[in-house]
């Protein structure tokens, strides 16, 4: 113990010394450990954020699509991409033969391959999320802000009617009553009839820009639109058996052989949350690489350092074996320099992390960044890990000087 606290105090004296060349030396160190604390503290605040809001899904409520999952990180292979669209025929299908089935509401995507853009008053609004569906949407968890949702009566019509997500509304209307008003969405005019708020299952930073249509008032606006997704809500405490009923009936309308899988998905909040922290798990991965690459050029710039201080000390260490010291000495004294000088690294390396954390809330404030327990200890434990690794070389260097060719160094 005594040696050391003996280390300990040299290598404090040494980086009092030589302030800027220890910077330098832990530079890597620094951003490893503030990558690790940064990234790790926005992953747990995404991660708390997005769990608690796919739970607010609800318990009941089901999302059908042709895909095997609904985030599709890494890109759909092609077995996905040529399967052939839900349709709103597959919607009323499952309404009228699954008595677990609350409602089923049917949305019909617009067109990928343009950018969907709206306008009032001079005010324009680009990248539009447009979607086409029916009254019984509003059983999924619609809350309206202003106005109502359109009727039965204006989807069997076609009425050129529109329903408006919270921010759009916002930018477009101010505090001003957007009801009546007549709007222009991809060269249409559009009244609005109503404002929706936000949905709880947002991303955090992501803007409300819906606008919803009567569903066969998209499909007069886009005749060519074909990719459908279902939102199904189960009867209280049935969702299981709701789940079992509609894969039933989908695999007979989609003509599925009995010995081929699902050409489709059912999600559930649950499961989005699991496709979600393996989208996260990949990230982590990549944070663990980057940061890998800092704290190796860190440690090769602590091994560099220490070998220079031992070449500049090879006097006292002659003096030192002179008076006794044994090898074990002289390892521990020079690995404990290291440690100090990484371990030194890695908490200013938390500073920084903290402070990007901080940042990134203040920029996002619907992003909650947390600093997890594991990050810190991650940071801590890997700098000290790096003065340890790399500090052994030039300790064993130093413990195997002769002390008589040490005492002649000049």
């Amino acid at each position: 113990m005594r040696q050391i606290l003996f280390g300990i105090q040299l290598a404090l004296d040494t980086l009092r010394g030589h302030k800027l060349r220890a910077f330098l030396t832990v530079l890597g160190v620094i951003i490893g450990t503030s990558t690790v604390i940064g990234v790790g503290s926005i992953i747990a605040g995404l991660d708390g954020a997005i769990t608690n809001q796919l739970k607010s899904f609800g318990t009941n409520n089901l999302v059908v699509t042709k895909w095997d999952s609904l985030i599709g990180f890494g890109g759909r292979s092609l077995e996905e991409r040529l399967r052939k669209p839900l349709t709103y025929e597959n919607a009323v299908a499952i309404n009228e033969r699954c008595p677990s089935v609350l409602n089923v509401s049917p949305w019909l995507f617009a067109p990928w391959n343009m950018i969907h853009k709206g306008k009032y008053k001079g005010i324009d609004a680009f990248n539009l999320n447009l979607g086409g569906t029916d009254p019984s949407y509003v059983e999924s968890g619609v809350e309206m802000i202003h106005g109502r949702f359109f009727s039965e009566s204006e989807n069997l019509r076609r009425l050129p009617v529109v329903v408006l997500g919270e921010d759009l509304g916002k930018s477009w209307f101010q505090n001003a009553d957007p009801v009546g008003k007549p709007v222009e969405i991809d060269g249409h005019i559009f009244e609005v009839v109503g404002v929706m708020k936000r949905p709880t299952a947002s991303m955090p930073g992501q803007e409300d820009r819906r606008a919803l249509f009567p569903y066969f008032s998209m499909r007069k606006m886009f005749p060519n639109a074909r990719e459908h997704m279902l939102i199904v809500v189960a009867q209280e405490g049935r969702q299981a058996a709701a789940i079992d009923e509609v894969r039933a009936v989908l695999r007979i309308e989609r003509r599925v052989p009995y010995d081929k899988t699902d050409s489709f998905s059912i999600s559930t909040a649950e499961q989005m949350i699991d496709q979600f922290r393996g989208v996260i798990s990949m990230v982590a991965l990549v944070m663990v690489v980057m940061s890998s690459i800092g704290l190796l050029v860190g440690g090769i710039g602590v091994m560099n350092i220490m070998l220079v201080s031992v070449t500049e000390r090879t006097r006292e260490i002659g003096t030192r074996k002179a008076l006794g010291a044994r090898r074990i000495d002289i390892v521990t004294q020079f690995l404990t320099e290291a440690v100090v000088l990484t371990f030194l690294g890695g908490l200013v390396g938390m500073g920084v992390g903290w402070l990007i954390s901080q940042g990134v809330g203040f920029v996002f404030p619907t992003l909650p960044t947390a600093v997890p327990m594991w990050a810190v200890m991650a940071g801590l434990g890997v700098s000290v890990g790096v003065g340890l690794f790399f500090g052994i070389w030039p300790a064993s260097k130093a413990a195997r000087l002769d002390p008589v060719v040490a005492l002649r160094y000049e």
